[in-house]
């Protein structure tokens, strides 16, 4: 068995990993990268959010040149190219993976290809494709080793039953699809499939859809959907799926009728991969996959870090990074913690919703008294020549120190714009901060400074609250 002794070795090379590989060896250190695949970038890179949204614009662009002829401009009926679009996702992806490639060269940072097990506190195996056993023996690891998505056992093996991976591969597109799971994977490849001419069933478990989401975000977005869905069935289980000639025909409680369909999404969530690591050699546990750490990212083992999905919720890419950053600098010698106050969160569906921090639903729950702005993008000017109108901008401040709390917006451009209100949080900004920042007209991003006046009962561009405006 060959050995190799390395200053710092980081499991996986998605966002975190290679963000933590990167960092250390800008900071000089000896690195080496374990990734699985051939290509850096995991599963959001290569079959996640990036071309993911790389079909969400393009589905977005057919639907928003159909809603176009409203306003004077038509075109024809739009062709489907599938050939053409699987290669638009391809080079979205390659351009980007060739890219963290030649920066792993630029730093010297060394790849190895293979599955990482420990085999004990400073030693793993590496198994490449052909079996062939290599171990690596370091000074410190960095697990960055992601999740993978959850598979119904019932389910027919079945190339026509997808997750999120296969879904993007684009295989077809359906005249019927399921969709199992009403959360954010779930309802992005809806809004794909949809836009790309698919009749869409969701089935979902709980009482609605996006979890933890904003509910005024949410009962705007389902308002402006229900074009897409033949049956959203929320409170529901699928009981069973048959293989028939015509497709699969499912079955579910609570009173909804059977249906046929021709392709079925998995989107029930995704599981941590810390229980493949074989962590009890190296003298660490799991918690169903996620790996315990401290505000410096170390585990219980002090030369052993964790970061990014496998660390716990939520399972974000942008959290992963900067929780690499932190122990690659923590490894190096310096001091960093990981001590946000928020994580945003994006829903990249059509219309975005993007939010951070407290929800109305959170506070009252942690019985916490909140002030509230909202502005309806009906009362904006760029929104209404957008054809956005539909679209608010929503802050929560605290009643007792008047700090901005969490904050939510639905449109064009949320998830753009969200970034004001995370650095607003995480500043300590109050309505009057936020609202006497003078932000451009006319833009969608002005709504934020509007919606902070409209809490603080200052805003001119709604009608006045009569408690607030005694001479009437």
């Amino acid at each position: 068995m060959n050995t190799e002794i390395m200053e710092l070795v980081v499991i996986g090379g998605g966002p975190g990993g290679y963000s933590a590989a990167f960092r250390a060896a800008d900071l000089g250190m000896q690195v080496a990268l374990i990734e699985r695949e051939e290509t850096l970038g995991g599963v959001c890179l290569n079959v996640g959010c990036i071309p993911s949204k790389a079909l969400l614009h393009v589905a977005a662009a057919k639907e928003e040149a159909e809603r176009l002829s409203k306003h004077g401009i038509r075109f024809g009926a739009a062709e489907l190219d599938l050939d053409a679009l699987r290669a638009f996702r391809h080079d979205t992806v390659s351009r980007l993976t060739g890219g963290l490639a030649q920066m792993a060269r630029q730093r010297k940072v060394q790849r190895i290809i293979g599955n990482a097990r420990f085999a004990g506190p400073n030693v793993l195996h590496v198994e490449d494709r052909a079996g062939n056993v290599s171990a690596v023996s370091f000074q410190m690891c960095i697990i960055a080793a992601g999740s993978s998505p959850i598979h119904l056992p019932f389910l027919p093996d079945d190339p026509r039953i997808v997750d999120s991976t296969g879904a993007l591969e684009l295989p077809f597109i359906p005249k019927r699809m399921l969709v199992i799971g009403g959360g954010i994977i779930g309802l992005e490849m809806a809004t794909v499939y949809s836009g790309l001419g698919a009749r869409i069933d969701v089935v979902e478990q709980t009482g609605g859809l996006l979890a933890g989401v904003d509910r005024d975000m949410v009962g705007i977005w389902m308002k402006r959907n229900s074009h897409r869905f033949d049956r959203i069935m929320l409170s529901t289980r699928l009981e069973s799926v048959e293989a028939a000639p015509e497709g699969f025909v499912a079955r579910f409680n609570n009173g909804h009728e059977p249906a046929t369909y021709d392709l079925i999404l998995q989107a029930a969530g995704r599981r941590p991969n810390g229980d493949r690591l074989s962590l009890e050699a190296a003298g660490l546990q799991s918690n169903g996959g996620f790996i315990a750490v401290d505000s410096q990212m170390r585990t219980a083992q002090p030369n052993i870090f964790a970061i990014g999905d496998v660390v716990g919720q939520p399972m974000l890419a942008h959290k992963a990074v900067h929780q690499g950053h932190v122990a690659a600098e923590v490894a190096a010698g310096h001091r960093a913690v990981f001590e946000p106050l928020v994580i945003p969160s994006v829903a990249y569906v059509d219309p975005e919703i993007a939010w951070v921090g407290l929800t109305d639903d959170a506070a009252r729950q942690d019985g916490i008294e909140v002030d509230v702005g909202k502005f309806p993008w009906a009362a904006s000017g760029r929104a209404i020549a957008n054809g956005a109108d539909y679209g608010m901008t929503k802050l929560l401040f605290s009643r007792e120190t008047g700090r901005l709390l969490g904050g939510a917006m639905i449109g064009p451009g949320a998830g753009d714009m969200l970034g004001e209100i995370c650095l607003a949080t995480e500043l300590g900004a109050d309505a009057t901060d936020i609202g006497r920042t003078i932000h451009p007209h006319p833009t969608l991003g002005e709504t934020i400074g509007l919606a902070a006046e409209a809490a603080m009962g200052s805003c001119t561009d709604l009608p006045p609250i009569p408690f607030l405006c005694p001479r009437q």
